[in-house]
């Protein structure tokens, strides 16, 4: 703690959350935490049933029981606090908490974004590549595919951290959001921040981009392959494999990009509310999206449910 307080002269942040009006904190409680236990219970059972369900041993399911745990730990990190400011008149965190947090949601949120690239890549061999498919998307391939996807973010993470911890705060400790966000750090930053916002505008573009340039290329190219397609059966059974993902990349690249590829001066309240949607909300709605599109994973958890209740 010594190293940081010598870096910043502010021992805390004060989070402004989503609301200054003390009228609305006990209805932002209720609406949190119902958010929060519906994501972590929707979220754990995907995971249940597509490890209790051998027809689901796939990688598709595979990639997807991973995205489903990667969401429990996403929103974990954020709304536990949001939560206790909601009902604290002193609603602040730690410097080393905010950088703490700051980190695991970097981490955490692209490697939503890299797995949602690795189903997008699953999708593309199932359909324009089929014969193949079993040996592309071997058991050892999805291990690294995985072991990739959560590893990559990390080093993203801790090389915008790292440069976070070199600015001066002075008085500045207010934080106009309801988290620990670089573009509100940087704003109440009272030093340089040239060598954060180079790298924020060259890596850290290169990082959320990519993933979703992977996404559009196998997209396209399944487009192209399923317009070749004879039969309407044929042709809605196919894109009926990828709904389910395109809906939740819509919903997850919409809102990332609204809050992130705009100028630093720019940031408003807006940014709050699209955040909610990529942290919060995207992480609640996957398992509806997944469960309601997909006859096997509600035959599996139709099949889970029933052996609980007998």
């Amino acid at each position: 703690m010594e190293e940081i307080n010598q870096t910043s002269s502010v021992s805390e942040f004060i989070l402004l959350g989503l609301s200054s009006r003390p009228e609305d904190q006990k209805p932002l409680f209720i609406l949190f935490l119902t958010m929060y236990l519906v994501t972590i219970t929707g979220n754990l059972l995907i995971i249940l049933a597509i490890c209790s369900d051998p027809h689901l041993q796939t990688p598709m399911y595979f990639f997807l029981s991973f995205l489903s745990f990667t969401d429990i730990c996403f929103i974990t990190t954020i709304v536990p606090r949001m939560l206790v400011n909601f009902l604290s008149e002193k609603k602040t965190i730690s410097y080393a908490g905010c950088l703490t947090q700051m980190y695991f949601i970097y981490v955490l949120g692209n490697t939503d974004s890299c797995l949602l690239a690795v189903m997008a890549f699953d999708r593309y061999v199932a359909i324009c590549d089929p014969f193949h498919y079993v040996t592309v998307m071997s058991h050892h391939r999805c291990v690294l595919l995985v072991a990739f996807s959560c590893s990559l973010p990390h080093l993203h993470s801790l090389l915008h951290t790292l440069l976070l911890n070199q600015l001066t705060f002075c008085n500045s400790s207010v934080i106009h959001h309801f988290l620990c966000d670089i573009n509100p750090l940087l704003k109440s930053s009272c030093s340089s921040t040239f060598v954060n916002n180079i790298t924020i505008k060259t890596e850290g573009l290169v990082v959320l981009v990519t993933p979703f340039l992977c996404i559009v290329f196998s997209y396209i190219r399944i487009l192209i392959t399923v317009l070749k397609i004879p039969s309407a059966a044929g042709k809605h059974k196919a894109f009926s494999t990828c709904g389910s993902h395109f809906t939740v990349v819509i919903l997850f690249y919409g809102s990332v990009f609204y809050v992130y590829l705009k100028p630093l001066s720019s940031y408003t309240v807006r940014d709050r509310v699209a955040t909610i949607v990529y942290t919060v909300l995207s992480s609640m709605l996957n398992p509806f999206i997944y469960s309601l599109r997909n006859k096997d994973i509600k035959r599996s958890l139709g099949k889970l449910m029933g052996r609980r209740m007998s």
